[in-house]
């Protein structure tokens, strides 16, 4: 197997093309923290070998396609999913239609909207291009791609998308219009992954919001040990 190689100030990173695959993740950058690969494109075979891997996709538009592997890496393993009162309470009052799976397009395209901070509270644009919405609707005709969402007078407020093989899933993105609406969608989300016995799920970057949710940090040693095991379900 061989590999192109970009120089970083840092350090080296590979250049995947239509001959090369992903290196391991243990060459990964710790400076920035988990770039893996530079280069090659969005096609459904390369993302299912990407997310195999442990590697996902990440960059800004007018950038190369970035691949990644943090370490340590954030998951949320399901049956320590934790709810906080206020949101119990929301849960119970039902003030949304919640949806599994019916108009990925729509939620991606939101999520691709919302716009996000940086931690000094700046702007920091979205990496949910039109490019990746097309490559990520193929996955999700496919049927890897998969969403919840929440309705409100039968209209979209909030969601969440990711993927799924074999018993992992992988946390992409949410969004909300109305308050909770994002974090109705991932609750439900939740149990129904652990009716389809997923058994990890990755949340790549560390957040509060998903800390609060019982997200933790583990090695990225540990995160590729239970994913390889996961997908082969």
């Amino acid at each position: 197997m061989s590999y192109a190689y970009y120089q970083l100030p840092n350090g080296r990173v590979a250049s995947v093309d239509d001959d090369c695959d992903f290196p391991p993740v243990s060459a990964a950058l710790t400076e920035p923290n988990g770039l893996v690969a530079i280069g090659g494109d969005l096609s459904a075979t390369r993302l299912l070998s990407a997310y195999k891997q442990g590697i996902f996709p990440w960059f800004s538009e007018g950038e190369p396609i970035m691949w990644w592997s943090p370490n340590p890496r954030m998951v949320l393993f399901p049956n320590e999913l934790k709810i906080s009162n206020s949101l119990k309470r929301t849960l119970k009052k039902q003030p949304f239609e919640v949806r599994f799976n019916r108009n990925f397009n729509a939620v991606m395209t939101a999520c691709g909207n919302t716009i996000r901070l940086d931690e000094n509270n700046n702007p920091a644009g979205t990496w949910i291009s039109p490019k990746m919405i097309e490559a990520y609707c193929e996955l999700n005709r496919l049927g890897y791609a998969i969403c919840m969402e929440s309705w409100l007078d039968n209209k979209l407020v909030g969601g969440c998308y990711g993927i799924k093989i074999g018993h992992m899933f992988y946390g992409e993105s949410m969004f909300h219009h109305v308050t909770d609406a994002s974090k109705i969608a991932f609750a439900h989300l939740v149990q129904h992954l652990q009716e389809q016995g997923v058994e990890m799920i990755d949340c790549q970057m560390k957040t509060p919001l998903l800390t609060s949710f019982g997200g933790r940090e583990i090695p990225r040693e540990d995160f590729m040990r239970q994913l390889l095991k996961l997908i082969e379900f």
